[in-house]
């Protein structure tokens, strides 16, 4: 892990994209390394590219600064807790709630998680100015550094760590915080992943702009309008009423992106009828006609004997011979009357047997979701304290963002998540459609305002009123469901500092069995030893809710230990 940590002293804002380049494109790097633009133009070229059109992109101070940050490596480990992970209701648990700044935690979810969570929704600061957004940087870096690291002059790097360093709210800021996040967050999704995420109009318009840049602008799957409230307060020239869910797939050309809202049993019942008494059920009519390509020719109405043709540019769905033997099976019918053009019946059951539930993609307008006062109604039924945490977005807004995008042990990830609104979601979702979805919540330890009635009822930081959510919502759920089987417990980790204290001088790898010195189990003690091994089983691409049983063992390829017991 120490080789990965010195990276970052030569890490820039391109490196990690050039290395990618190189491995695909080896012919357009020189004998020195160095990148040939030129070439890589020839390639494009020969595949009849258009190179010469005029375009546009998103540009803001911090920019290239947001990109290395992107690129660098944690300096961070992964520590679980040992006791809550080995309660009952948690130890054979795959949800997670993680502890820590969310690109630090992102950087190790990427290593256990890559191209494995279905879904991401995230609702991060809007930077309203009243939010108590401000940008706040912990890497120190020289101006000589940054212009080296971030490929930037010493004018710009000096303005980009004054505002790095200034608490700044700015767009510049916000764009410089949120990209990496997102850049990073897209190695988690799978071909078929999706992302949302809530906003309002403070920065709409850079969010489309920074996802296009991120996850491509064919990617972009829509925006939806959220009512989340019934009355503007008349406050601003147009009173604000919504708030925008931002949607991208990480591949656009993946089939099974959405999976949209099951119809109601009121809308079956108004659609499928049976005013004939068919024996095979309840049925409602569709085109014969569709306007791709197909058989062409006349249907004859048996009952008045006048011939149909599609209309034009649309042809049959069926070849002659099909058509006469659906005609003679009663599954296409000529109106009530029995004298209009073909149209086929379409039975219910037919629809189930071939594709499922009937299901309607989301729409852009939502107003019959749930509003924000729901959101603090939930809150104050599981905590019974006023105003714990403002703006929880309400279980039944996230339930519906959950239906049209997950199924099944789908796993999603919140990495914004507040009071764990999603994570109630995913459980509650899970309960009422037999699903187990697995959901993976990351929140800062941000203290709460001192004058806060959270401060006032001892949760200290937000992170504490997370957890208690999760808890306090699953136990709701069980008792309200007593038939759910899903998953209702989770582990909890948090990173820490890697390059301080007892870790030094044990994340060094070795490259022969030479190099190691027998262990020290003085040096470290067992929380050490267990975020040590929890770290390293992340980068070996382990799960995080990974069983572990006790074993002696030589790490071969780690630091220095033989026969000692650990946990893994």
């Amino acid at each position: 892990m120490q080789d990965e940590i010195n990276k970052n002293k030569t890490i820039t804002a391109n490196s990690e994209q050039l290395a990618a380049l190189k491995a695909q494109f080896p012919s357009c790097f020189d004998k020195d390394g160095r990148f040939r633009p030129d070439k890589l133009e020839d390639i494009v070229r020969a595949s009849g590219a258009d190179i010469t059109r005029e375009g546009y992109k998103l540009d803001w101070l911090g920019k290239s600064y947001a990109r290395l940050l992107a690129n660098l490596k944690t300096e961070t480990l992964l520590a679980p807790n040992a006791a809550h992970n080995g309660l009952p209701e948690n130890a054979s648990s795959e949800n997670l709630l993680i502890q820590g700044d969310n690109l630090d935690v992102l950087k190790h979810l990427v290593n256990a998680y890559s191209e494995k969570v279905k879904m991401i929704y995230i609702d991060p600061p809007y930077n309203t100015g009243s939010d108590g957004f401000v940008y706040n940087d912990t890497r120190k870096f020289t101006v000589e550094e940054l212009q080296r690291l971030a490929g930037v002059d010493g004018d710009e790097a000096k303005r980009i760590l004054d505002f790095t360093n200034s608490s700044s709210n700015s767009h510049s800021a916000w764009l410089t915080f949120m990209y990496p996040r997102l850049y990073v967050a897209r190695e988690l999704l799978r071909e078929d992943g999706v992302i949302f995420i809530s906003i309002d109009e403070n920065e709409q318009a850079q969010l489309k702009l920074l996802c296009d840049e991120v996850f491509g602008e064919r990617n972009f799957l829509g925006h939806i309008l959220w009512k989340k409230k019934t009355n503007g307060n008349n406050m601003g020239n147009i009173p604000p009423v919504h708030d925008y869910l931002v949607g991208y797939a990480k591949f656009q050309n993946s089939e099974d992106l959405l999976h949209g809202f099951p119809a109601s049993e009121e809308y079956i019942a108004k659609t499928y009828t049976n005013p004939d008494n068919d024996e095979r059920g309840r049925w409602t009519t569709m085109d014969l006609s569709a306007n791709h390509e197909g058989p062409y020719f006349k249907i004859t109405n048996p009952n008045t004997k006048k011939d149909y043709y599609p209309s034009k540019g649309r042809y049959w769905v069926f070849n002659e011979k099909e058509v006469a033997k659906r005609v003679a099976d009663g599954r296409i019918i000529f109106g009530k009357t029995g004298k209009a053009g073909p149209i086929q019946k379409k039975f219910y059951n037919r629809v189930i047997e071939e594709k499922g539930e009937i299901r309607f993609k989301p729409e852009s307008w939502w107003d019959k979701h749930g509003y924000n006062s729901d959101g603090t109604d939930e809150l104050y039924e599981l905590f019974e304290i006023p105003k714990i945490f403002v703006n929880s977005k309400p279980t039944s807004f996230l339930k519906n963002v959950l239906t049209v995008s997950t199924k099944d042990t789908d796993i999603i990830v919140d990495f914004f998540s507040g009071s764990a609104s999603t994570a109630h979601a995913a459980m509650a979702l899970n309960a009422q459609d037999g699903g187990n979805r697995k959901h993976i919540s990351v929140q800062l330890d941000e203290p709460t305002d001192e004058k806060s009635e959270a401060r006032k009822a001892g949760y200290n930081t937000i992170f504490e009123i997370t957890r208690e959510r999760i808890k306090r919502a699953a136990a709701k759920i069980k008792k309200d469901h007593s038939e759910a089987t899903c998953d209702f417990g989770f582990k909890e980790f948090k990173t820490i500092p890697a390059n301080e204290g007892q870790f030094q001088g044990y994340l060094d790898d070795a490259a022969t069995r030479e190099d190691y010195e027998p262990f020290n189990g003085m040096a470290l003690d067992n929380d050490g030893i267990q975020a040590l091994l929890t770290t390293w089983a992340a980068y070996d691409g382990l799960p995080l809710h990974h069983k572990r049983c006790k074993r002696s063992i030589w790490a071969a390829t780690r630091p220095t230990w033989a026969g000692i017991s650990f946990t893994l």
